[in-house]
């Protein structure tokens, strides 16, 4: 993979609680610069909007990072963003009610976002707080959603992206390997397990890590 092809599997991410538009400003110049996509609070979508050097694909979240909201909110919030410019949603389950074995409502909720955006849904699953029987079943509902896309974590609960949950997730649908990614080779590793997408605060990093960026090993 050359370095501009990887540098776009690259969502260059800024979602802490204390995240600043100046925090955000920086991420969307330092993707933009560097050729990756950029993740951000949706209360800052209508600045990004704004920002001269915004990167082509500027993703937000919905649901975050609980995924306890109600459904109705999850579906008016994820509309929102679109509205306000998002280009891609990040979705958090109910991981309560899918290991309550609530799967059908799991399912209906992504298919609701779903539904009501014209633009790809990722579905988070938080792979740190599952077991592989429960991530099977979690992915099997993004599955019957029509989501895009499962994401691994949304690096709030302990534990982040491993090799063995992004091969299993990936016999599903294409995913996105987020949380505790720090580096070049660990993106690799991730991107070799089967992702496609990489979520990391440090993208400038992983990106700087690779061979053609002059600054590699």
């Amino acid at each position: 993979m050359d370095r501009d092809e990887f540098a776009a599997s690259i969502d260059h991410t800024v979602l802490g609680p204390e995240t600043t538009w100046g925090d955000v400003e920086t991420v969307l110049d330092e993707a933009a610069d560097h050729g990756m996509n950029a993740c951000i609070p949706p209360c800052y979508l209508p600045e990004a909007a704004e920002h001269g050097n915004a990167p082509e694909t500027v993703a937000t979240v919905v649901g975050f990072p609980h995924g306890q909201h109600a459904p109705e909110a999850k579906r008016d919030e994820a509309v929102a963003a679109w509205d306000a410019g998002a280009d891609e949603i990040d979705l958090v389950i109910n991981v309560g009610r899918l290991k309550a074995g609530e799967d059908d409502a799991v399912a209906a909720e992504v298919s609701d976002v779903v539904a009501a955006v014209p633009v790809p849904v990722k579905v988070i699953i938080e792979t740190a707080l599952l077991s592989d029987d429960e991530k099977r079943r979690a992915c099997e509902a993004a599955v019957d959603a029509d989501a895009d896309m499962v994401k691994t974590s949304t690096g709030f609960a302990d534990g982040g992206a491993t090799v063995p949950d992004v091969e299993l997730m990936s016999e599903y649908l294409p995913v996105k390997a987020s949380g505790g990614v720090g580096s070049y080779d660990e993106a690799v590793a991730m991107l070799e397990a089967g992702a496609v997408r990489i979520g990391a605060s440090s993208g400038v990093a992983i990106v700087e890590g690779h061979p053609e960026s002059g600054t590699g090993e």
